[in-house]
C-alpha cells in the first residue's frame, strides 16, 4: 500500500498552489470545479510521485489550531544544503521559521517552516 495523497483544506487556493509549485518544484493539473457543492481543488504532483490536494470551499472558515491530528507535512528536500538553502530561500521570502536547521535527537536534520496559510511543513534531509 501507499499513501495515493493528503487533502489539505485552503484559504486562498492560488497562493498555495503558487507556493508549492514555486519552492517544492510541484506540478499542477487544471482546476476542478464543482459549482454544485462550492468546492475547488488542484491537486499537485511532486517529483517522487506523491501528490497533494489542496482544497477551497467557502464555507470552511476555521483557522488552523493545534490539536490531535494531522501534524504537519514532511518534504525530503535532498542533503542538508538543501535543507539549509531552502530555509534560506523561504525566510528572505518572508516565510515564518519555526525550529532548526538542526539534527533532531533521532538523527534526522530538518527546519519547520509555516506555508502561507501556517500549515507546518517539515523540511527533511534524506
Amino acid at each position: 500500500m501507499k499513501i495515493e495523497h493528503i487533502g489539505l483544506w485552503t484559504i486562498d487556493l492560488e497562493r498555495m498552489k503558487d507556493f508549492y509549485e514555486k519552492y517544492f518544484s510541484a506540478k499542477s493539473n487544471t482546476l476542478y470545479h464543482n459549482p454544485k457543492k462550492r468546492f475547488k481543488s488542484y491537486f499537485l504532483t511532486f517529483e517522487s510521485g506523491s501528490r497533494l490536494e489542496l482544497m477551497h470551499r467557502e464555507d470552511i472558515k476555521r483557522p488552523n489550531v493545534e490539536s490531535y491530528g494531522y501534524a504537519h507535512l514532511a518534504m525530503s528536500v535532498g542533503d542538508k544544503t538543501a535543507v539549509d538553502n531552502l530555509v534560506d530561500k523561504l525566510e528572505s521570502d518572508g516565510y515564518m521559521l519555526v525550529d532548526g536547521p538542526r539534527t533532531t535527537g533521532d538523527g534526522y536534520y530538518e527546519a519547520v517552516i509555516e506555508d502561507p496559510e501556517g500549515n507546518l511543513i517539515e523540511l527533511t534531509a534524506e
